[in-house]
């Protein structure tokens, strides 16, 4: 098949999700078509079966906010009529399902059906989604997808609890190729982030309010006192500043790394020993999962699809959003047996085949069939 992917080109959760999707896809034989502002981080490479085409928007004076939705669509027009696309799969329902509905009209009126499938994958619902302002087009470009997915139950409770959706909303999580992770165990670093007798302790997100990084910060404070630990900070966001005050209020800036956004992050976490992830929401977790991938216990909250992922007391732990003790308490739980600790990330890691991409991605297949027919 001819499969147009339309997603944002960037670190999140969502452009990673959708990037790799379209790796596989392509590994299995379909043609892949990525149309976006610019190429994703993820997509090293193109080849004879995927192609980048970048969205350009030109600026006018007339316009305040450049035209995004507009340019998309008319870019989406001249891909799919020039290759020939079978399926358009866009990645978040604002903008990109808006725009896949406005490409849909102008092609039907050349007598060209284009079926569309939405994946919802957190903010777009959640966050952006639910203002008043935007909730509308929202509703109306999911109600107006053939198919729509979601990466997790819970998305999908919240998505029917927000809007008026009269589409079945399929659940299909997002993923990880378990085959081809990077535990590069031989050229381990890891004496230049800890010393051989401190355990380290790992943290990925964009430090955002929504991941709770005071309280990153915070668990951390408690469970340093009890045990030699290093805390890795992977990512970049506007609670950095904040982060590294807390820490230095605290007294234990010398024992925290803010590494920003890192294209090594497998080679951290294969020499890891914990991940922290104390979000308020999350749509599914694809950091813990990562983190799970390579053998690390997730000491996280008990919020949106984190209880999908992590199996309490097996795999990590989960404990009530803001409960800073009770992580804390569960971290050093594991930290200080070493027995517990080897248990449980071969547990991670277990887990985290269940959600290997060769077990997800024919469930987007089945649909892209489904809808082309």
């Amino acid at each position: 098949m001819k499969i147009a992917i339309v997603c944002y080109p960037t670190f999140g959760g969502s452009g990673v999700v959708a990037t790799e999707l379209g790796i596989a896809l392509a590994k299995r034989g379909h043609e892949i078509h990525f149309v976006t502002y610019k190429q994703p981080v993820r997509l090293d490479y193109l080849t004879h079966n995927i192609h980048y085409h970048e969205v350009i928007v030109p600026e006018y004076p007339l316009f305040h906010y450049q035209p995004y939705e507009l340019a998309l669509s008319s870019k989406l027009v001249t891909v799919v009529k020039k290759f020939e696309i079978d399926v358009l799969h866009v990645h978040y329902a604002i903008p990109h399902a808006y725009a896949g509905y406005m490409a849909q009209k102008m092609l039907a009126e050349e007598n060209i059906h284009l079926p569309m499938m939405t994946t919802l994958h957190g903010t777009d619902i959640t966050l952006v989604g639910s203002h008043n302002f935007y909730k509308p087009a929202v509703n109306f470009s999911i109600n107006k997808s053939d198919v729509v997915t979601s990466v997790s139950a819970s998305l999908k409770a919240d998505t029917l609890a927000i809007f008026d959706i009269e589409k079945e909303v399929h659940v299909i999580p997002n993923f990880i190729d378990m085959n081809n992770l990077q535990k590069d165990f031989e050229n381990c670093k890891r004496h230049l982030m800890a010393n051989e007798d401190e355990k380290i302790i790992v943290h990925v997100s964009n430090l955002r309010p929504v991941k709770r990084i005071d309280h990153v910060i915070e668990i951390f404070n408690k469970i340093q006192k009890e045990i030699k630990v290093k805390l890795l900070i992977i990512g970049d966001g506007p609670e950095r500043e904040n982060a590294s005050k807390l820490a230095h209020e605290l007294g234990i800036r010398d024992q925290i790394i803010f590494l920003g956004k890192s294209n090594e992050i497998e080679r951290i976490l294969c020499f890891s020993n914990l991940f922290l992830l104390p979000s308020e929401k999350e749509s599914f977790g694809l950091a813990a999962l990562e983190a799970m991938a390579h053998g690390l216990p997730v000491v996280a909250s008990n919020a949106g699809g984190l209880p999908e992922v992590i199996t309490d007391g097996e795999s990590g732990y989960l404990c009530d959003i803001g409960d800073v003790d009770a992580m804390a308490e569960r971290g050093i739980r594991i930290l200080k047996d070493e027995e517990k600790l080897a248990k449980m990330k071969l547990n991670a890691e277990k887990q985290a085949w269940k959600f290997d991409i060769k077990e997800v991605v024919p469930m987007y297949e089945n649909l892209y069939r489904k809808m082309s027919k």
